[in-house]
This record gives structure tokens, C-alpha cells and sequence, in this order.
């Protein structure tokens, strides 16, 4: 059963779209995230969702109602803000039953969901506390129980770990997915950060300048990028341009680019046309000169990583050429090593043709 519905959604301030048609659709229990770069629309796209703001044209379906020009206190919808929206005179509790108090839920019921999310949220010991005494991951789990507790049909969270360091990051992020798993809290993320948005989402709607370039899985967006853009953003990838050929086996094509003659294997391939290709820095491996799929990589510069060694260089003696390898930390190279790298024909993808 889809929860929320976003019909052809669009955003604009006179000749500058926000957001332009969106569509999708989340299904209960679902954490959907939001990822882009800054300015793409995604905050716009929340706020909307919340009815902060009222889209230009489009409509918004709630549990199947029209929800579009609903006011926020009449949705069914909890926000999880970036500074956390804490008050700073209000105790721990105060500040978590300010909700329920708006919503003017009996005071027995209140106390009990209190205790509660207290205890999920590991807050009971400082319930007493003002937000300024807390850490800044308690003061997001504050956010968190604040937003659960009213038991809302959808929690929006608007980059809720950007004010946190990469190690406490990393431990609310867990937490807000172990509390969303527990529950079956139907979740909308936005982030910039794409190892949260690959950690956390069942699905990841990738946006650029208003628009959607993807949805799917984190492994489809991951492993199978439709665009250069969506390649480039989500981690690092190769991108080279391409000409495509039959190579006569099935699912199998030959490709003359910049690398080398390549094959890939695909289920479709876009033959005969000049196309963008892409392959990720850990899928390359050492191997013996003359190996199938294989060249040559100049090493410019290298950062040990602890399990991984990542590689930067270029393309046998084309400077021009850049290119990124990710290999095992036990590997050992420095600046002006020639390596022999394969890459596997499964390993590579088509993305968009290249434009005349």
C-alpha cells in the first residue's frame, strides 16, 4: 500500500523550477532518501511533502487523501529538522511531549508513550536535562523520539546528522535505522552524504537541478547508474566515452575506447552508437600484461586507506586520461609504477550516447 504519492510535483519562482514533475510513490514502512548535491531541490521537495510549502502545480496523496494544501498540523507527518528545533528551557521530557501537548492527548497516555520512547531512545537517565547539557547525538535522538512519539503516518528528516562528527554520525545513523526497522516508521530522508543514503534506504531518489535522474535500490543506483551524473555522484566511478560493436556472443559486446578494445557483457547494448561507459575503482584488478580487458595505468599518486590503497593516474602515458583504482591495502606502488589492470566485462555499464 503506498503511503504517500507525489503526482508530477513542480516548484518554480518565476523562471527558476526548485522542483520540476516529480512523481513517485512510498510504501508503508518504507525509508525513501532524497540525495543530491546542494541546491537540487530535495529540502524544497521535504517541506513540501511536510506542507511547509505549497507546490505550484502537482498533487500530494496522504494515505490516499489529497494532502496538497493541507497545513502541517493536520497531516499526519512528523519533521526531523538539521538543528534539531530544541527548546532550550524545556527539559528533555518537555521537549518530547511538546506534540502530544499541541495534539492534547490525554496526560495518562502521554506519561506512558513518554516512558516508552524514553527507553528506546536510551534517554530515561537524562530526562530531566536541558537540551544544552546533552551531546549533539542525544540532542538528535531528543529530535527523533520527539517526531515518533506522536506516532505519525511519515517522519520527514532533513539532513538530521549534519551537525554531528563522522564518528557519532556513523552511530546515530545506526540507531535511527535499528528505531525505524523496530517500529515500521515510513521514513523521507534527505541527505547530501551518499554513504548514509547507500547505509540507510530501501530506495534512493536521486535529483539534479529539480528533476529526477533515478530511483531504485542503493545497489541499482550503485552498481547501475543510468546516467553520467548518477555514476559520478554516487561514489567514484570511470567514465569514458565509447563506440559500441557486436562481438558475436550472446550478451556480449566489443567496445573501442580510450582504455583499450574491451568487452562487456549487457543485456542490451546500445550497437553502433557513440555511448558513455563506467566502472567503479574497486572493480579493477592486477594482472598479467596482455590479460584480457586489461591496460595500462601510470600511478600519479596514492592514499592507503587500511584495507584499500586507492590509486590515482592515468592511462598509459596520457596525462590527460585520469583514472581511479581502489585496491587492496596489501598492494604496494608509488608515483611512476606502471600497472597492469583488468577490468571485468561485467564490471562495466552503458549510460547515456554521447552527444553529437
Amino acid at each position: 500500500m503506498n503511503i504517500l504519492e507525489l503526482r508530477s510535483i513542480t516548484k518554480n519562482y518565476g523562471d527558476f523550477y526548485a522542483s520540476k514533475d516529480i512523481s513517485f510513490s512510498v510504501k508503508k514502512g518504507e525509508f525513501v532518501t532524497l540525495l543530491g548535491p546542494s541546491g537540487c531541490g530535495k529540502t524544497t521537495l521535504l517541506k513540501m511533502i511536510g506542507g511547509f510549502q505549497i507546490p505550484s502545480s502537482g498533487d500530494i496523496l496522504i494515505n490516499d487523501r489529497v494532502a496538497t494544501n493541507t497545513p502541517p498540523e493536520k497531516r499526519e507527518t512528523a519533521m526531523c529538522f538539521q538543528s534539531y528545533a530544541l527548546f532550550p528551557h524545556l527539559s528533555v521530557s518537555h521537549n518530547i511531549c511538546f506534540g502530544m501537548e499541541q495534539q492534547k492527548i490525554d496526560k495518562r497516555e502521554q506519561h506512558k508513550r513518554l516512558a516508552e520512547i524514553l527507553d528506546q531512545v536510551g534517554l530515561m537517565e537524562h530526562k530531566d536535562k536541558l537540551p544544552g547539557q546533552l551531546s549533539g547525538g542525544q540532542q538528535q535522538r531528543v529530535a527523533l523520539a520527539r517526531a515518533m512519539v506522536t506516532r505519525p503516518d511519515i517522519i520527514l528528516f532533513d539532513e538530521p546528522l549534519s551537525n554531528l562528527d563522522a564518528k557519532m554520525r556513523e552511530g546515530v545513523r545506526f540507531e535511527i535505522k535499528e528505531l525505524q526497522r523496530q517500529h515500521n516508521l515510513t521514513s523521507i530522508y534527505v541527505t547530501h552524504d551518499q554513504a548514509e543514503a547507500l547505509a540507510m534506504s530501501d530506495r534512493i531518489v536521486v535529483l539534479n537541478k529539480g528533476q529526477i535522474e533515478q530511483i531504485g535500490t542503493p545497489e541499482d543506483i550503485y552498481y547501475r547508474p543510468n546516467s553520467r551524473f548518477v555514476a559520478d555522484f554516487i561514489g567514484a566511478a570511470n567514465i569514458h566515452s565509447a563506440y559500441v560493436e557486436n562481438s558475436g556472443d550472446e550478451n556480449s559486446y566489443a567496445i573501442t575506447c580510450n582504455l583499450a578494445d574491451l568487452t562487456v557483457q549487457s543485456d542490451t547494448a546500445p550497437l553502433g552508437q557513440h555511448v558513455y561507459i563506467c566502472w567503479r575503482p574497486e572493480d579493477a584488478e592486477l594482472c598479467e600484461a596482455g590479460a584480457p580487458n586489461s591496460f595500462q595505468v601510470t600511478v600519479d599518486s596514492t592514499a592507503f586507506q587500511g584495507n584499500n590503497l586507492d590509486v590515482f593516474g592515468w592511462i598509459g602515458n596520457l596525462q590527460d586520461q585520469k583514472i581511479r583504482l581502489q585496491l587492496s591495502g596489501r598492494v604496494t606502488a608509488q608515483r611512476g609504477d606502471v600497472l597492469n589492470v583488468c577490468i571485468p566485462p561485467h564490471a562495466i555499464r552503458f549510460l547515456e550516447e554521447v552527444e553529437a
